[in-house]
């Protein structure tokens, strides 16, 4: 099955990217005669056969002098300073997403996207140029360890974050079940920074679980955690059994939830929207313009009255679902403001054996509302209590019901 990924960063092992996670290909040109005879095609000056905006003069200049100049030659590594000088253009774009893998960090990547879970069990994500929490996974070390979506990673092992591509942090968090690292934590409310040692281990990410609310029983809560290739099977099973039970009224429960596979968030869209409608569109630019991705579904939720939890960890997929059933249904949002992860990147093959991660669009709601950095505004906002407080209730599930329950 040929899915389109939306991507997202897992430490368990990886980026499981997401997002659209990713399909990727191209090539590129080392060493001084290729680069300059081969620049891009788009930015060539035709009048004098050179990039626009661009002159390498400088750059050779740069690598000649250096090379002939610096005291140490031992520490000369051409392929290392060619490496840099891509990583150093790529920053200049300011998008997180935008990044380079050498050969190894490229195997790296494939292995971990294979299903190799190791790790503490949290999705990260560039926010505010700070590496966040988006969401502990369920029963992960993180989340026994009380990390929470919103948590800024200040350091791991001592190494600071704030330089660190989402690839090079997740490097380092990531590793061998029984290995420990130590990650410093920096929470809103917090005058400083924690520390948290946690043990690594194998991650199982649960994908759906639903039961029965409310004090008549017609309400069904249905818990989606990830928008994973298997969800589309698990949710029409719940929702075969949510028709034949009691309940005529909904509560979907993206929060915590990072994302996944867009093709999913569609499928699920379609037990909701009806045949034809827009789920959701990317937004390519002025050259590739803009497609629209519509509900192919029967639609058999779509006169249930429903309610959509979101918060601080709803990523991605989640936050596609959440805006089409609002700008389509008129669903209310309820807890707080999403995480804002709306764009889509490619990774391209390069021919070295490495790969270029590109951004290459974003996602819009059918209304034409930007999820990127912006995220999702809940309709009713409710907070959480404090991780460690004495009560045990869930405020935002809780209004989510009494919300349902009003309604006749």
């Amino acid at each position: 099955m040929n899915f389109k990924i939306i991507t997202k960063v897992i430490v368990f092992v990886v980026i499981v990217a997401g997002a659209s996670f990713l399909s990727y290909q191209a090539g590129i040109y080392v060493g001084q005669e290729n680069i300059l005879r081969t620049p891009p095609l788009q930015i060539i000056n035709q009048d004098t056969g050179k990039p626009q905006g661009a002159d390498f003069a400088i750059f050779w200049e740069v690598w000649n002098k250096v090379s002939y100049n610096f005291l140490d030659k031992t520490k000369i590594d051409y392929s290392k300073m060619v490496e840099g000088a891509i990583n150093g253009m790529l920053k200049t774009f300011d998008d997180p997403y935008t990044v380079y893998f050498n050969t190894e960090q490229s195997k790296s990547f494939d292995e971990e996207l294979s299903g190799k879970y190791e790790g503490v069990g949290m999705v990260v994500d560039i926010r505010d140029n700070q590496l966040t929490i988006v969401s502990p996974i369920k029963g992960s070390p993180a989340e026994k360890a009380g990390l929470l979506a919103g948590d800024k990673v200040l350091k791991v092992d001592d190494k600071e974050t704030a330089d660190l591509s989402i690839d090079e942090a997740v490097k380092l968090i990531k590793g061998p079940e029984g290995s420990e690292v130590k990650l410093s934590i920096m929470r809103e409310k917090w005058s400083q920074a924690k520390d948290f040692t946690m043990k690594r281990e194998v991650i199982k990410i649960p994908t759906l679980e639903w039961e029965i609310k409310g004090k008549d029983n017609d309400i069904a809560w249905v818990k989606i955690y990830e928008f994973n290739q298997i969800l589309t099977e698990e949710f029409t099973k719940a929702a075969l059994e949510i028709q034949k039970s009691k309940a005529k009224k909904l509560i979907i429960d993206v929060r915590n939830n990072p994302g996944g596979y867009l093709e999913v968030a569609q499928n699920v869209a379609g037990w909701f929207i009806k045949k034809g409608d827009i789920v959701v569109i990317q937004d390519s630019g002025q050259e590739q313009g803009k497609k629209e991705y519509k509900s192919g579904g029967i639609a058999l939720f779509n006169s249930y009255p429903t309610v959509v939890l979101i918060n601080k960890g709803s990523a991605s997929a989640s936050e596609i679902l959440a805006g089409a059933l609002r700008d389509q249904n008129n669903v209310q949002l309820v807890g707080e403001k999403s995480f804002g992860k709306g764009s889509v990147q490619e990774q391209l093959d390069l021919s070295n054996g490495g790969s270029l991660k590109v951004t290459v669009s974003k996602w819009l709601t059918p209304k034409g509302y930007s999820i990127n950095k912006a995220g999702l505004e809940p309709d009713v906002k409710v907070d959480m209590p404090e991780q460690g407080s004495a009560t045990t209730t869930d405020p935002q599930l809780d209004k989510a019901i009494e919300i349902l329950s009003n309604i006749k």
